[in-house]
C-alpha cells in the first residue's frame, strides 16, 4: 500500500512511458534513480507545501529529488506529460480544449495583490477627541 499522495498502479503505468528515459547505459557517472520514487517526492513536497529538505528519506536525497524536479522543468517534460495526457483524455471524450486552462485573473490573493494603497495612520475612536486637539485649550 503505497502512502499519501503517491501514484497507484494504474496512475504510474499510464505516466511512466511519457517521462523520459533514464540515461546512464554503462556511462559515467550513478546511474539515475527510479523515477517512480522520485516522481512520488516532488508529488509529496507540491501536496504539501514543505522545503525540500524535509522531504522524507522513502523518496530518496532531497537534492536528487529537487534536481530532478527542475530538469524535466528546464528541458520542458513537465509541459510535454501535461499536454499528452489532456490529448489522451480529450481523444477518448472525456475533456476539451475549453477546459485546458484556468484564468488567473479572477483569482486575488490580497488586496495589495490587487494593488490597493496600504492604510496609514491610526483611526480616532468615535466619541475621542485626538491627542492635541483638546491640551492648548488651557
Amino acid at each position: 500500500m503505497g502512502h499519501r499522495y503517491e501514484l497507484s498502479d494504474r496512475q504510474w503505468k499510464r505516466l511512466e512511458p511519457l517521462l523520459p528515459q533514464p540515461r546512464h547505459h554503462g556511462g559515467r557517472g550513478r546511474p539515475s534513480k527510479d523515477h517512480r520514487r522520485i516522481f512520488n517526492g516532488i508529488l509529496w513536497r507540491l501536496h504539501t507545501g514543505a522545503p525540500w529538505r524535509d522531504i522524507p528519506e522513502r523518496y530518496g536525497p532531497w537534492r536528487t529529488v529537487y534536481s530532478r524536479f527542475r530538469r524535466w522543468r528546464r528541458d520542458g517534460t513537465w509541459a510535454q506529460v501535461l499536454t499528452q495526457l489532456l490529448e489522451q483524455r480529450e481523444h477518448q471524450g472525456r475533456l476539451g480544449h475549453s477546459l485546458w486552462f484556468v484564468d488567473a485573473t479572477i483569482v486575488r490573493a490580497s488586496r495589495a495583490a490587487g494593488g490597493a494603497k496600504k492604510k496609514s495612520g491610526r483611526r480616532s475612536e468615535p466619541g475621542r477627541a485626538q491627542a492635541g486637539a483638546t491640551q492648548g485649550a488651557s
